[in-house]
């Protein structure tokens, strides 16, 4: 019987420096948006977990999910610049 033994690689090429880069900073800054808008539908969500949503938190979540997808589709259809050295 044969062993199914996989040899590890290193998760990363680069040691990590502890802050993140400026390329890191300008894609969460990109996405800020979305994840304001996530973070408000989730705490819509939140809201109404316990209990029966009233009319009120109906369109309190209904607005927030809007909100949200307008921002992933604005994310989505904003030109993406690369990032120079091949990384992804």
């Amino acid at each position: 019987m044969k062993s199914i033994d996989v040899p590890l690689m290193a998760v990363t090429a680069m040691p990590f420096g502890g802050e993140p880069s400026a390329a890191e900073l300008d894609a969460i800054e990109r996405e800020m948006p979305l994840i304001v808008a996530e973070i408000d539908l989730l705490d819509a969500q939140i809201t109404v977990l316990d209990r029966t949503p009233s009319e009120l938190d109906e369109r309190r979540l209904r607005r927030a999910a809007a909100r949200a997808l307008a921002a992933r589709t604005a994310l989505a259809n904003r030109p993406f610049l690369g990032l120079s050295g091949g990384a992804a």
